[in-house]
Formats: C-alpha cells, sequence, structure tokens
C-alpha cells in the first residue's frame, strides 16, 4: 500500500501533466498561457473584480496578477479602471474582444483536459 507522500506525489505528478497539456493546447491556440485563461474565466463569469479579489480567485500573488492582467490590458482583452468609491482600488473587467477570445479558448481547454484526464494514468 502506498504512502501518503507517495500518493501525493503521484497526484502531483498528473496535475503537472494534465495542466502542462492543457496549457500547451491553449497558448498554440490562442496565444494565451493557463494563468490568463484562468483570469478571463473570472471576469467571464462575474463581469470585473478588483484586482485583489481577482488575484485570490485565480490563486495566483497579486504582483503576478497585476503583470498579466496589464499584458491582457494591452492585447485589449481586458479593461482596469479606478473604483469610483475608493479611488485606490482598480479593477479589471473584461472586453468584448476578451469574451470572444474566452469563448474560443474556452472549447479548447475543455477539449485539452477532457484529453489530458482522460490520458491520465496512475503509475504504480
Amino acid at each position: 500500500m502506498a504512502t501518503v507522500s507517495e500518493r501525493w506525489n503521484e497526484l502531483h505528478r498528473l496535475h503537472t501533466k494534465v495542466e502542462a497539456a492543457v496549457e500547451a493546447a491553449v497558448r498554440e491556440q490562442h496565444g494565451i498561457g493557463i494563468s490568463e485563461y484562468a483570469i478571463m474565466a473570472v471576469l467571464a463569469e462575474h463581469g470585473h473584480a478588483r484586482m485583489q479579489r481577482l488575484a485570490e480567485a485565480v490563486e495566483l500573488p497579486q504582483s503576478t496578477t497585476s503583470r498579466l492582467v496589464a499584458h491582457l490590458e494591452s492585447t485589449g482583452l481586458l479593461a482596469r479602471y479606478l473604483c469610483e468609491a475608493d479611488r485606490r482600488g482598480v479593477f479589471t473587467s473584461i472586453t468584448e474582444a476578451g469574451r470572444a477570445s474566452h469563448r474560443a479558448a474556452r472549447k479548447t481547454y475543455e477539449k485539452a483536459l477532457a484529453t489530458a484526464l482522460g490520458n491520465a494514468r496512475v503509475q504504480r
């Protein structure tokens, strides 16, 4: 019987393998990484989010989230604006181009994820 750490290591290897396959498919077909896709997915669902909440939702450091948002903003997929009630707060929203890009990338993401999970094997 496998130990807890052996089972955890196997799960981690499977996760890494699945994530790499999905990342490759989304990057190759849509020019965005899986973290950028995750940001767009949150914003597609909610419309907009405060930067801090967005970082929490995608489970990335705030500095990484800010860098990725800046990149997506430079390509016209996202927009940032100041909070009217608290001028220190910055919100990010998804643009119409971002929604279209997310819809296209979502199909690729779902297909690649299903394929990678179907191909995932536990090493014994």
